[in-house]
């Protein structure tokens, strides 16, 4: 079902001079619907005759750059993040007004996504619900609680330099009604009148006017505003509507080649690791060639893993949703009959497969292919996505010459299911050294640390740090040997480059992907500083004692010679 919604709202000066109100809306195009919709409704204050600038900067920001933010991001901390930085900004620069006036502004905006709605509130604008004839306040004004203080504020956008935000969620329906109001509204239409108003036919922008006019003649004295939302469909493409239907739909069996299933007819079968099983099929429709991932029948029943799965194909949908470049798009499900993945299909070989089999790439083809895989981690560290498992097995060179990254079965994003992030993730030889030796939990710098042991390989056909097992103790004993000492042709600026990459210390190792990206797009032109040689102390740091131990063995085995052996 599609997320289908009416947007309608309406705001009016009333008796006031000046319309301090502001109210809008956005609502995602149809190849984006996941995103939902957002409006916003904001009262502002009227202090020095600047309320109209802060309730309009306060609204239009938070509309315009709410479709920005990573799709990873949980509806909440992305609200707050803007309305902070928001609130930050029209503090300062109230602060900063020489004239005394300022622009205080209340503000209250709903998110709508899959089936979730979100309620972001500050003042004593309201939201309210009204669902079965029902109408709810979602709401709680800060103001005073006295009746000839109530336009006291306790808390409003650029009173303070941080700002406390309410927020609310719960489940949305078809056939719910939420509506946003100025004080003008609710402080003259009783809760009755408005549940009147909204269960009235029409359409949004009808119903908006309605309780705009039937709050000028109930007498109101304030600037009236209503948006009103009227929700007829919803979006099934977020994480909890996958993970629901990676519960409800029936386990794939083994399919055979030539089977058809939901119009795409399997044409071979790829792999079967135990856990998955990944076939190639063609698309009867397009006849484009497209990857089947599903459960293992030995696994189909494990609720975790079928939560894991739902992930992995909704992260892989939510990455690539405005640019699939670096990454395999995961294409949207039509009907499925079953629990299984589809995933765009590029014929080629992974790094690893082409460096057993003894391919020779150049330093430039090196370069280029590593430039491609620290953009990818980029976009990914970008929307707070960390992969957990780069390396040559991952990295995946197509037919049309693009690098893509592989497998974000394991990556977490800030919503992947528990069993996925307790998961200790990782090919050891290509865990940064405070996973092993500290316990850390795998972070962005993680990823770029595995992917400068990929390249050191890549160049080298070496680990930099040689071959780690799990149970290994002092994994870490000796720097790298830059890459040119293996291999002639690697210039000296690209061995500062990887060995910067898989420094012991974490803190001389690049911090950003954009920062490893700058990095390999200067080169020769502006070379990094040779690294420095790891201590020997840091390197072990039993060394000390073992040498003291050693001296002192030494020391005594002289003196048993001297009092044994030598003449007094």
């Amino acid at each position: 079902m599609s997320f289908h919604v009416d947007i309608g709202h309406c705001s009016e000066r009333g008796h006031r001079p000046h319309n301090e109100d502001f109210a809008a809306a956005w609502q995602a195009p149809p190849q984006e619907a996941a995103r939902g919709l957002i409006a916003a409704v904001a009262d502002g204050v009227s202090a020095g005759g600047h309320g109209r600038a802060a309730a309009q900067t306060a609204v239009i920001s938070l509309v315009t750059d709410f479709p920005a933010v990573p799709a990873t991001w949980e509806t909440t901390v992305a609200l707050d993040r803007l309305i902070g930085a928001h609130n930050a900004w029209l503090a300062d620069h109230n602060r900063r007004r020489s004239d005394d006036a300022s622009g205080l502004s209340t503000l209250t905006a709903l998110v709508l996504q899959g089936q979730t709605w979100t309620v972001a509130h500050v003042g004593d604008t309201r939201a309210w619900l009204l669902r079965d004839g029902e109408l709810i306040c979602l709401t709680q004004d800060h103001a005073l609680d006295h009746p000839d203080l109530r336009s006291q504020l306790t808390r409003a956008l650029g009173l303070e330099d941080t700002v406390r935000v309410d927020f609310h969620q719960g489940a949305l329906q078809v056939g719910d009604v939420m509506l946003l109001t100025s004080d003008g509204v609710h402080g003259v239409l009783k809760q009755r009148q408005l549940a009147q108003a909204l269960a009235t036919a029409g359409t949004a922008q009808a119903v908006s006017e309605g309780i705009v006019q039937a709050a000028l003649t109930a007498g109101s004295h304030d600037n009236v505003t209503a948006l009103v939302v009227q929700v007829r469909g919803l979006a099934s493409q977020r994480l909890d509507d996958a993970v629901l239907q990676g519960r409800q739909l029936p386990a794939a069996p083994r399919w055979k080649v030539g089977e058809v299933i939901d119009g795409y007819t399997i044409t071979a079968l790829v792999a079967d690791t135990g856990v998955h099983r990944l076939y190639q099929a063609r698309d009867n429709d397009s006849r484009a060639l497209v990857a089947l991932k599903t459960l293992h029948e030995s696994r189909a029943a494990d609720p975790e893993e079928r939560a894991m799965l739902a992930h992995e194909a909704w992260l892989g949908q939510t990455v690539t949703e405005r640019q699939a470049q670096g990454f395999v798009r995961v294409r949207p499900q039509r009907s499925p009959s079953a629990f299984y993945v589809v995933f765009d299909w590029h014929s080629g070989a992974t790094l690893e497969q082409m460096l057993v089999e003894g391919r020779r790439f150049s330093v430039d083809e090196v370069v280029a292919g590593a430039l491609a895989m620290a953009r990818a981690l980029g976009r990914l560290h970008r929307q707070r996505v960390v992969h957990r498992d780069v390396k040559p097995a991952n990295l995946h060179l197509a037919d049309d010459g693009q690098w893509r990254l592989l497998d974000l079965g394991v990556a977490v994003s800030g919503n992947e299911p528990e069993s996925v992030r307790s998961l200790h993730a990782g090919t050891p030889s290509y865990m940064n050294p405070e996973q092993w030796e500290e316990g850390g939990q795998a972070d962005a710098m993680s990823d770029l640390f595995a992917l400068g042991v990929t390249l050191y390989r890549w160049l080298s056909g070496r680990l930099p740090y040689g071959e780690i097992e799990p149970y290994q103790t002092m994994r870490y004993r000796r720097d790298p040997v830059p890459p040119s000492r293996v291999r002639p042709e690697v210039p000296i600026w690209l061995d500062h480059v990887v060995l910067k990459a898989v420094a012991r210390d974490r803190r001389l190792r690049f911090e950003t992907a954009e920062e490893l990206v700058l990095a390999l797009e200067r080169g020769a032109s502006r070379p990094l500083a040779a690294p420095t040689a790891t201590p020997l102390v840091a390197r072990d740091p039993t060394a000390m004692w073992k040498i003291a131990l050693a001296v002192s063995l030494a020391f005594n085995g002289l003196l048993v010679v001297w009092l044994l052996f030598l003449p007094r």
